[in-house]
């Protein structure tokens, strides 16, 4: 951050309606954050995973392979490197590449133990320079014996020559003693804990070890075979753990390779490129056994090896990470301490005073999207904790404030939120974002972009004659797959509420701005008030902006990202909001939002079509949304010959 800039940081005042402090550090005598005790081992300091922690100390005994899956920041990295430290202490050992006097392309492998490595490598060194400087004293000797019988005997030119010739003879012709000199591939110190190896995005060479590139191959000048030999990643963790995130990523060739250490416990290195003069080297087997974490999101699963995934769970276990835990006490304090690990693990920030951690934990019930739980999204919760340090840092100030985590949700805010809050303003500007006054077919959605953002979906609807055989839904602005099939069961409801036979008209549905596509099937509220409201021709309110998935039946069902939609809609100048009732306790909208727009909770869609639609006889409108609310359904009598409630 640049010192000469500043960050105007507001003097809001705090209201504690939604986390008492007293709740909170109940049986906690405490002033700042540097008041918590942080555990020293990793394991320790990992919270709202508890089974995952389970499963790590099991494996860590049982030396098990793990697969973790779950969305990035919850927690994966960390359980990987405090495995490390938890596995059963043993001997180490370093791996040596000696040179092969029969065959120049099979380097031979030794391994000894730790620390043992450098010292044979040193011995033999010692022992070439002896030998070199023996050679290179004996070649003198010789040298100056011929130009001393050249002076004798006056063959000056002569003895000139054949100095020369001798010199290039022996030199050579006799052996390289640097190139018998053993390389040493794999070195560890004595008493140190299991490696840890992060191969994330590793290419082959760098996973499973490759052979450099030789350009000179000939003529006294070519580097031995076992000198270029490289080990990789899973030489590396020989006696640890191999960490691979995103382990999808992995070509098939690389997983297949990695299925083959593991099942063996030993791999050869060989060049990872056919062109190089380096695939003619092939090494003995190099010991790797090591213990696999492989990580990943749910779609790693689709990509992994199968046969690779089937080694893991064979012989370890899969766990999948946890995105949220329950607000309890318990985890409270758990949250409390994590403040603390991250201020002391920065070391660049100050600590943080009760009102600020009181702060954090309330943006960490926002960020969990759902009731009664806080967000296990610790990597993006580090980052809000960092910037509010940084920003108190740069004020000179001696603790960080909670007016200082308020100023860093303002300065740290993601890109999809930068991104909403840019389409807004240049809706504003185009009209396209229409928040005054009564539309037909016109309906403000709400959607959500990234997973902490929200933003303005108008939708509009048009009902035309049919021109072919039966009428159809049309529906535009890059729709996926589920957001196609609720536009479908969304026809179901337009019978029901407007007692129309549909087939002899073309419905036309059309979402604006969605140039990123449209996923889910949260605006089906929106589609079928939009529908109604052209079908009958009765307005909607624009101040109105709504959000909800659909039955068939017409119960409104819950959605996700309630809070970063309604706060949307509070910038946008909405002033009402209609959410899903299984939603309200979810919303955790900011203070600043709170009096600029009304929550309205329902059940189903008589409830919001009567809060949106604007009927010439509203009377008559209600009295009919009530009866169908009463008599949700008609059942087909074959006695009657017609349709019966």
């Amino acid at each position: 951050m640049d010192s000469t800039q500043t960050t105007e940081i507001p003097n809001i005042e705090l209201t504690n309606d939604e986390l008492e402090e007293t709740e909170v550090f109940s049986g906690l005598e405490m002033s700042a954050s540097s008041d918590i005790d942080v555990p020293p081992n990793l394991i320790d300091q990992v919270i709202g995973q508890e089974h995952a922690v389970e499963v790590i100390r099991k494996a860590a005994v049982q030396r098990r392979h793990v697969m973790m899956i779950g969305t990035p920041g919850t927690g994966k990295s960390m359980l990987a490197k405090a495995m490390a430290e938890l596995l059963p202490k043993e001997e180490l050992q370093d791996i040596l590449v000696y040179p092969n006097p029969e065959d120049n392309n099979t380097p031979i492998i030794r391994t000894v133990p730790a620390s043992r490595g450098k010292q044979i490598v040193n011995a033999h060194k010692v022992e070439a320079r002896k030998k070199i400087q023996m050679r290179s004293t004996l070649i003198m000797l010789l040298i100056i014996g011929i130009i001393g019988y050249a002076i004798i005997t006056y063959q000056w030119l002569m003895g000139i020559i054949a100095a020369a010739f001798v010199f290039m003879a022996l030199k050579y012709s006799m052996p390289r003693e640097e190139a018998m000199v053993p390389k040493l591939l794999i070195s560890h110190d004595q008493n140190v804990t299991a490696p840890f190896i992060d191969a994330t995005g590793s290419h082959a060479g760098a996973l499973l070890g490759d052979v450099r590139h030789d350009p000179f191959q000939s003529g006294g000048l070519e580097t031995p075979s076992h000198d270029r030999v490289e080990g990789g990643a899973i030489h590396k963790a020989h006696g640890g753990v191999l960490f691979i995130d995103e382990i999808n990523t992995l070509t098939p060739h690389s997983q297949q390779n990695l299925l083959t250490a593991l099942q063996e416990g030993t791999f050869p290195i060989t060049g990872q490129s056919e062109r190089s003069s380096g695939a003619m080297v092939r090494t003995e087997p190099v010991p790797c056994r090591f213990v696999m974490i492989a990580a990943g999101n749910l779609d790693a699963i689709q990509g992994m090896h199968p046969a690779l995934r089937s080694r893991i769970r064979g012989y370890g276990y899969e766990v999948y990470m946890r995105e949220t835990m329950e607000d309890t006490p318990e985890n409270r304090k758990k949250f409390l301490r994590f403040i603390a690990q991250e201020v002391k693990n920065d070391g660049k920030i100050p600590h943080f005073d009760r009102a600020a951690m009181l702060e954090v934990l309330r943006e960490a019930r926002r960020r969990s999207n759902r009731k009664g739980h806080l967000t296990l999204k610790l990597r993006d919760m580090g980052g809000l904790i960092r910037v509010a340090g940084d920003l108190a840092r740069q004020e000179g100030a001696e603790i960080t404030s909670a007016r200082h985590v308020l100023a860093a949700k303002s300065t740290s805010r993601s890109i999809e939120d930068q991104i909403s809050d840019e389409y807004i303003r240049r809706t504003r500007d185009y009209d396209l974002a229409v928040v005054e006054g009564t539309k037909v077919g016109r309906v403000n959605g709400l959607a959500v972009m990234g997973s902490d953002s929200g933003s303005i979906l108008p939708v509009m609807a048009e009902v035309t004659p049919s021109q072919g055989a039966t009428g159809t839904v049309i529906a535009t602005g890059m729709l996926k797959d589920i957001a196609k099939e609720s536009i479908t069961n969304v026809s179901a409801l337009i019978k029901k509420f407007t007692g129309k036979d549909i087939r002899n008209m073309d419905i036309h549905v059309q979402f604006i701005g969605t140039y990123g596509g449209v996923e889910g099937d949260s605006a089906s509220v929106t589609v079928a008030t939009a529908v109604i409201s052209a079908i009958e021709n009765i307005p909607v309110r624009q101040d109105v902006a709504m959000t909800g998935s659909l039955s068939v039946r017409g119960d409104v069902l819950p959605i996700g990202g309630v809070t970063y939609k309604i706060e949307a809609a509070a910038k946008a100048g909405i002033r009402k909001v209609i959410i899903p009732r299984s939603n309200l306790d979810d919303v955790l909208i900011e203070e600043r939002y709170r009096a600029m727009v009304e929550v309205v909770p329902v059940d189903h869609i008589e409830e919001v079509l009567e809060n949106a639609l604007v009927p010439e006889n509203r009377e008559g409108f209600i009295s009919k949304l009530r009866k169908l609310a009463v008599n949700p359904t008609a059942v087909f009598d074959p006695n009657a010959g017609r349709s019966v409630v």
